[in-house]
């Protein structure tokens, strides 16, 4: 089942989505945001519908921006109530990950293959959103093996 990676933005909105076996996350696309939380709620709603009806979505992960030192800013409180609303509209579950630096991490990536600072801004929100939705495929893979681990000792 596929998972749906979010990064919240100020203005536009990037969506990643993992392959069948929740393995690897691509970028998909972005989509701006709108003049309201409402708004920008609706737009993911559908968009989230879509997806779910073409191959079957389990869940969908939003990055949380933190300080470096894991603090909450301003933008952490607007993102959880954007999760809230995400949440109440959905039927799926949503889910959080942490998200420091995965703008930069994703600025780094986009670098190698793309010189045009103009074409890598267009990309980057989308790209931000597959780092993050790898971070929670990664943390959610290594959990597991651990717990087998334990379990065959």
């Amino acid at each position: 089942m596929r998972l749906i990676g979010i990064d919240l933005g100020e203005r536009r909105i990037g969506v990643a989505v993992s392959d069948a076996s929740g393995t690897l996350a691509r970028p998909l696309k972005t989509i701006e945001r709108g003049p309201s939380d409402t708004e920008a709620v609706e737009r993911l709603n559908t968009l989230v519908a879509e997806l779910a009806a073409e191959d079957g979505v389990g869940f969908v992960v939003v990055g949380v921006p933190t300080r470096l030192d894991g603090s909450s800013s301003p933008q952490t409180v607007r993102t959880k109530a954007m999760v809230a609303l995400l949440s109440a509209r959905l039927t799926i579950p949503v889910v959080t990950q942490d998200e420091r630096l995965s703008s930069r991490e994703a600025e780094e990536r986009l670098s190698v293959r793309e010189k045009d600072w103009r074409k890598r801004k267009a990309k980057l929100d989308a790209a931000a959103a597959a780092v993050i939705l790898q971070d929670y495929l990664d943390a959610r893979d290594r959990s597991l093996s651990g717990q087998s681990d334990e379990e065959g000792d």
